[in-house]
């Protein structure tokens, strides 16, 4: 410097004795010392030249401007000003501030923290913390500075201070909202608790009355209080509780081989007249597993892409040709996939993605292409980290195969990646990025965006300045397989599906349109909406709503309330911490296996152990099917029932005998409770069952249908036993054991005819398959083969005051048999659905000489 030349100089000036003597300088020296002196004073002068405001120097004349910042107008700057004035106030650029560090860099790692909280908000994407206090309230996916219990950390480290414990952290929340909700009684308890009462009064009413009748008429009190007792025995539907267990049990297990856990057995009914399927987003409609869908090149080339989850199934394909790509044979597509990939830190083995979901469904992108390993093709150098400020990653590369310069790969925001850029890539060949260029992939970014896709940005180049823009890649949470047809399939079948979830609004609407919700007629509501409305106000709004977003637990609690109030059976779906008190407090509560939460399976009232959305359709199947054969056992119990009381109540009030002793209507109670009654429970499901729309809550097992059936069905057993009782009867009007005898095998027969016809309430049998149900038909044949027992087994004819029946003989059409033909004949029709000649029924003849055996 000139200021170390000039010191050196004055170092010439010399001291000698007691008096000062100075060293003459050389004539080179003096000049050199001179040139030294002016130099300084040039340096100072510049030193003193600063920056002038726009607005003060638009005051000035060109002339007062030169002199203030000496400046020659007609040679400008000398070299030596220049250089000056850069060591004062540097270069005329802009000085990027995002190069930071290395132990800045390192630092972020530590402090760059990610918290997967989709169990709580339903987001899939984690959520970026940092210790700034925040101005302003909001719900919880705004609390960027507040770290939940139960949510996972993806990614860094962090320490915090717990401002909650228990009860009064978040999750406590949750809790409290749940030991505060009760889980609702199902409607087939509802039902079955009405019905039990129903019959139990009338029952006890018929035999009180004939009870109070005999007496009146002088018979035996005793004699009488045996007889009250058997049709008491005998009325009360005792096996009505063992039967709907049993149809309950077996329905729960085949669910279990469908893959579905029912944890209370009522429930599997209560999804026959369900009408409303609340069900969460993230996890339960979809996999929770982010997936590119879309790609745009930035030559305008576009892909579609499928396959669903972290694996490399699946195609990319150009449109609209349908063409599959495959490595670089697109040169376009292969260079913006290379990049997504190299630009990575998520890896993927065995199907498990390790890193963040964004990444892995990149790495997953590039599996599909065949480029899973083109990673392997660079060495890293450095990285720069994304951060939420600067909304980009990138990484420094060197090529390990060819000796290349180094090369930047960059993901992020489309407006924060395209600054970088000056290129873009067409066909392989960089060419200037120009305005109109830039335009069409903005309008591109903005088109993917309102499909709901998460869009990312990559470019490529040697300088972070001077990078050549790829293209744009479009990433979702799919929908789940399966889904649009479960939903298509529960539409059809009169239920409404809605979508619940704390995902944005175009993220929600794009789902629902994936999977056909409301036949893509969305209409939606937010959860500021919803805790806004007043109750009665929104029972009317949401059962036109098809989508809710923004929504916290509170908001999911008040829905499903709000549905319950305008009438509906819901049923909710779920998988989150945030789903639990929704679970609980919907008639039913649907977890997810695999994904879900501890806290949302303990709430649930069902698991789906594979998150089969599609598997709700064979449990609504299977709870229509379970109520059908619900109300054909009580349909066979009932007409048995009061054709045992209405024959004895006739024969009571005629004066009569009693048709059946004690002990003979025990074994119909028998009958009636035993194995052809008990099969009836297990008639395998009818296959229109899911297209019929589900039951009214409010509609009684009892319903005006079935009443008159068991009506009809009554009154065919009635005559015909009547019938036989009053042809075998002595003139004496006296009760013998042969009487009795024909009379209760009439009975027994004609029960088991009525058995057969209470296997479907809208079918015949030669609709449903006679062969069917094998269990039917087994107990059908115990109950003939025990009934014969009773007849020719002494040891049981003295327990059941029988007697034998006569010996075979040829058929003749007897008039016993005649007359059990004809009784038979409206029953038979029934069962046959037409009309039936009442003696010109061809009758095998091992049949006849069955009934001449059964009529002597």
């Amino acid at each position: 410097m000139v200021e170390g030349r000039f010191s050196k100089f004055l170092k010439k000036l010399a001291f000698s004795g007691g008096g000062h003597q100075y060293q003459l300088l050389e004539r080179g020296e003096l000049e050199t010392l001179i040139d030294g002196q002016n130099e300084l004073k040039a340096i100072e002068k510049e030193k003193t030249v600063v920056a002038l405001p726009a607005k003060e120097a638009s005051k000035c004349h060109r002339e007062d401007l030169a002199k203030a910042f000496y400046v020659d107008l007609q040679n400008g700057l000398s070299e030596f000003s220049v250089t000056q004035r850069r060591l004062v106030h540097g270069w005329n650029e802009f000085v990027a501030d995002n190069t930071e560090p290395v132990w800045k860099k390192y630092l972020d790692q530590v402090t760059d923290l990610l918290v997967d909280e989709s169990s709580f908000t339903g987001e899939a994407e984690p959520s970026s913390k940092t210790d700034t206090p925040l101005t302003g309230g909001g719900d919880l996916t705004t609390l960027s500075n507040i770290v939940f219990m139960g949510t996972l950390v993806q990614y860094g480290k962090g320490q915090g201070v717990v401002i909650g414990t228990g009860e009064r952290s978040q999750f406590g929340e949750v809790f409290k909202m749940m030991q505060a909700e009760e889980t609702p009684k199902t409607p087939l308890q509802k039902s079955m608790d009405k019905l039990g009462k129903q019959l139990t009064l009338f029952s006890f009413g018929i035999i009180g009355l004939i009870m109070f009748t005999g007496w009146l008429q002088g018979k035996h009190l005793l004699s009488m209080f045996t007889i009250g007792v058997s049709l008491a025995v005998a009325a009360i539907p005792e096996g009505l509780p063992i039967v709907v267990t049993v149809t309950l049990v077996l329905g729960v297990l085949r669910m279990a081989r469908k893959r579905v856990i029912v944890k209370k057995l009522p429930i599997v009914e209560t999804l026959g007249c369900c009408n409303v399927i609340c069900s969460d987003k993230t996890g339960t409609l979809t996999a929770n597993e982010m997936t590119v869908t879309q790609l745009v090149t930035s030559d305008g080339l576009h892909a579609e892409v499928s396959g669903v989850g972290y694996n490399g199934q699946g195609t990319v394909c150009l449109l609209p040709s349908k063409e599959v790509i495959k490595q670089f044979s697109n040169i376009s597509v292969g260079k913006l996939v290379e990049a997504g990939c190299v630009a990575n830190n998520a890896t993927i083995r065995k199907n498990a993605m390790m890193g963040q979901p964004t990444e892995g469904a990149l790495v997953a992108l590039a599996m599909k292409m065949g480029l899973s390993d083109i990673k392997d093709s660079y060495m890293r150098k450095k990285e720069i980290p994304f951060s939420s400020e600067q909304k980009w990653m990138a990484v420094q590369c060197s090529s390990r195969n060819e000796e290349q310069e180094d090369i930047y790969f960059m993901k992020g925001a489309f407006e924060e990646v395209i600054r970088y850029c000056t290129m873009y890539n067409h066909g392989g060949i960089p060419l200037p990025l120009t305005p109109q260029q830039r335009a069409f992939c903005q309008q591109e970014e903005k088109r993917m965006g309102s499909l709901g896709l998460r869009v990312l940005a990559l470019a490529s180049g040697p300088e972070l300045g001077e990078l050549t823009f790829l293209g744009l890649i479009g990433i979702i949470d799919p929908p789940r397989a399966g889904v649009e047809e479960a939903v298509h399939v529960l539409s059809d079948s009169g239920l409404s599906v809605k979508m619940i979830t704390g995902d944005a609004l175009e993220t929600a609407l794009a789902i629902g349109r994936n999977i056909g919700l409301c036949n893509g007629k969305l209409s939606a509501m937010s959860g500021e909406e919803v805790e806004s409305a007043e109750q009665g106000e929104l029972a009317e709004r949401v059962g036109k709503v098809s989508v809710f977003f923004r929504t916290s637990p509170k908001h999911k609690l008040k829905i499903i309330k709000a549905l319950q109030e305008s009438g509906a059976i819901v049923a909710m779906t779920g998988d989150g911490v945030n789903d639990a008190v929704a679970l609980k407090s919907a008639d039913i509560g649907i977890a997810m296996g695999r994904t879900g939460t501890d806290v949302s399976k303990e709430a649930a009232n069902m698991i789906l152990v594979d998150d089969d959305f599609s598997a709700i359709m064979n449990a609504v199947e299977e709870g229509k099917g379970i109520f059908h054969n619900i109300k054909n056992f009580v349909r066979f119990q009932l007409s048995t029932s009061i054709s045992a009381l209405s024959l004895i109540t006739l024969s009571t009030v005629c004066n009569l005998p009693s048709p059946l002793n004690a002990m003979q209507i025990l074994w119909i109670n028998i009958i009636m409770d035993g194995p052809p009654a008990q099969s009836l429970g297990v008639e395998p499901v009818d296959r229109d069952t899911l297209r019929q729309p589900p039951r009214n809550v409010k509609d009684v097992i009892l319903g005006r249908a079935l009443i008159l059936k068991i009506l009809l069905s009554a009154a065919t057993i009635i005559s015909g036993t009547l019938f036989i009782f009053w042809k075998e009867m002595p003139e004496d009007k006296a009760s013998t054991p042969r009487t009795t005898t024909m009379t209760f095998t009439c009975f027994v027969l004609f029960d088991l005819f009525n058995a057969l016809t209470c296997r479907s309430q809208t079918k015949l049998i030669s609709e449903i398959g006679f062969l069917r149900n094998r269990t039917f038909l087994y107990s059908v044949l115990g109950s003939v083969l025990g009934q014969l027992a009773v007849i020719y087994l002494p040891p049981l004819q003295k327990v059941f005051q029988t007697e034998n029946l006569g010996a075979l003989g040829e058929w003749e059409g007897s008039p016993g048999t005649a007359a059990v033909l004809a009784a038979c004949t409206g029953q038979l029709q029934t069962f046959l659905g037409r009309e039936v000649p009442a003696w010109g029924l061809p009758v095998p003849k091992g049949l006849g000489s069955f009934l001449d055996i059964c009529t002597g």
